[in-house]
């Protein structure tokens, strides 16, 4: 590996271990049905998000919930705290597709129809309020 691909990769490395974040990949859901419950809780607090998630009557929900409490785990062994006393939210979450199988069903006449079974990935994020409104001001050029 040359130096400049090793420098960037030491870079990426570097800044996700400030992040703190969980990732779901190949879940068998369409990512349309998935960005749906997704953007129920995007932005939210972790505490209500688990709430919401748990009493949703949508399937993707089971999935998303077990994430989310992977994400907090994740963030409780990075920080060595307890997340019931940090102000923790959904900072990002993103569902991007996955791989597809294609399949053939029969029909009428000797043709076939095709059926796409589609599978997503998700990434969920989570972070406190207060770092979260840091990077915001930051980035607007707000704050010096």
């Amino acid at each position: 590996m040359g130096s400049r691909k090793r420098n960037s990769a030491e870079r990426r490395k570097e800044a996700l271990r400030s992040q703190y974040f969980a990732r779901l990949n190949d879940v068998p859901t369409s990512p349309r049905k998935m960005r749906l419950v997704a953007d129920m809780v995007r932005g939210m607090e972790v505490n209500k998000a688990l709430g919401v998630l748990k009493f949703s009557t949508k399937e993707a929900s089971n999935r998303l919930e077990k994430l989310l409490r992977s994400a907090i785990s994740n963030w409780e062994q990075k920080t060595e705290q307890k997340a019931e006393n940090a102000d923790l939210i959904v900072s990002e979450i993103f569902v991007d597709g996955g791989r597809m199988l294609k399949r053939l069903r029969p029909a009428p006449q000797g043709r076939g129809y095709r059926v796409r079974k589609r599978s997503n990935h998700v990434t969920l994020y989570v972070d406190t309020k207060k770092s979260t409104n840091v990077t915001k001001e930051v980035a607007d050029g707000t704050k010096s």
